[in-house]
């Protein structure tokens, strides 16, 4: 029996081929838009219903959020309990997602309960009345999550640097109680009609697709499911980033300070975005990373710190997040800025680009476990209005990017008098 050497690390093996499941497509006559990932044995599938979110509005800031997430709360015909019992029954799931630019319903479902599943996603997404009474709740609930999210040093950093970069956008909101009080139903009905309909609707079904069942979700979506007088306006506003650069908020009694430091940068179609995810890696977005050999392993200033970019349709963000002890916040931000000027003073050596290479085609290849994520990956670039050769750019850059071209980069972007920089604790 041989034994191993366990002092030495095994052989770093090279990824060649990232192939990734590419869908059908099929437009239906209302508008909507399918896409079908065929694969896998288990008859089952996750549908995706996924909708544009209505341009913003400071007045009436929650109605995006609040709308997705009372969709289960009750229809003409059920009420949310009659809701889950009915998804229960069949051993289906369904859940609501909110997110900056999309908001989502998802099923997961056998195929052949699909015909007593589906007619509840269709009630959902054309008759639910948002009830008074879940109304209240569901704004006291939230009021009373905030007030909890609000003690959280962390929070508040990162509510404060969105403000700063992105404005008074969506992005940049930070929900207050006032804004939870000003939700009303008529409102929420208004946004609901306009929203959710199926010319802004776009449908992602991933899993063991047999004809029937896509006959079954086209016919169910297709013919009883019919446009509003009004098109959803999903057109966002500009972005106005604040003028000042450093925040904070004192907290006299806080035993960690959290930082928040970073800029607004390119967004993913621009040629320069793949490049600055390998400098980020090297610099803060993996467990290896500079900063955490730095402020975690050598300092001991913090539990965990890490960087990384915050990409939108609309806008981007280069940001670096820690919480360090309030007794060590001026030096933690001090090695950070060192990390950074040593990005643009020395070449990053070979073996650290090697090992981050390796790391970055390792986690895509990772993450393409199965048919769902395959799928996860196609929503990435169609919402972003790209192509498919986004990945192959992708691991071609990872794998020619040389260490000056990043030297070059994070001389480009990366000056550090012009990062905001935000402080929450003692300073």
């Amino acid at each position: 029996m041989t034994n191993l050497d366990r002092t030495l690390a095994p052989d770093f093996k090279a990824i060649d081929n990232i192939t990734l499941i590419r869908p059908e497509h099929k437009k239906l006559d209302n508008g909507c838009n399918i896409y079908c990932f065929n694969s896998g044995d288990q008859e089952l599938v996750r549908i995706e219903w996924i909708f544009g979110n209505l341009r913003f509005d400071a007045l009436k800031p929650l109605l995006n959020m609040a709308v997705n997430s009372m969709l289960t709360e009750g229809t003409g015909t059920l009420n949310a309990a009659q809701i889950a019992d009915k998804i229960d029954f069949y051993g289906a799931f369904l859940q609501v997602d909110y997110g900056y630019e999309n908001s989502q319903v998802t099923l997961y479902s056998l195929n052949k309960h699909l015909h007593s599943t589906l007619p509840v996603i269709m009630d959902l997404l054309t008759d639910s009345i948002f009830p008074d009474k879940e109304l209240e709740t569901f704004k006291r609930n939230q009021q009373q999550k905030l007030q909890v999210s609000l003690q959280k040093n962390d929070i508040v950093a990162r509510r404060d640097f969105n403000k700063a970069i992105y404005g008074n956008t969506i992005y940049g909101l930070g929900a207050s109680f006032e804004n939870y009080k000003a939700l009303h139903r008529d409102d929420l009905i208004a946004h609901y009609k306009e929203q959710y309909q199926p010319s802004n609707c776009t449908i992602v079904i991933a899993g063991k697709i047999e004809p029937e069942t896509l006959t079954l979700i086209t016919n169910t979506f297709d013919k009883g499911w019919t446009n509003g007088d009004t098109p959803a306006d999903t057109t966002q506003p500009e972005i106005e980033s604040a003028k000042d650069l450093f925040y904070l908020t004192e907290k006299p009694d806080a035993l960690q300070s959290a930082i928040r430091i970073g800029i607004p940068i390119v967004t993913r179609s621009h040629p320069d975005f793949q490049p600055l995810q390998v400098l980020n890696t090297v610099f803060g977005g993996y467990f290896g990373s500079r900063l955490m050999a730095n402020i975690r392993e050598d300092k001991g200033y913090t539990y965990g710190i890490g960087s990384g970019l915050g990409p939108f349709k609309q806008s981007a963000s280069f940001f670096i997040a820690t919480e360090v002890g309030a007794d060590v916040c001026k030096a933690a931000i001090t090695e950070i800025e060192k990390e950074i000027n040593l990005l643009k003073t020395e070449l990053v050596p070979d073996e650290e680009l090697d090992l981050v290479r390796n790391y970055m085609l390792g986690s895509l290849l990772g993450s393409l476990e199965n048919v769902f994520s395959h799928a996860d990956k196609f929503k990435s670039i169609y919402f972003a209005d790209l192509d498919y050769d986004y990945y192959d750019r992708y691991a071609a850059t990872i794998k020619s990017i040389t260490s000056p071209q990043l030297q070059e980069l994070a001389n480009k972007y990366f000056h550090f008098e012009s990062f905001y920089k935000v402080i929450v604790g003692k300073y």
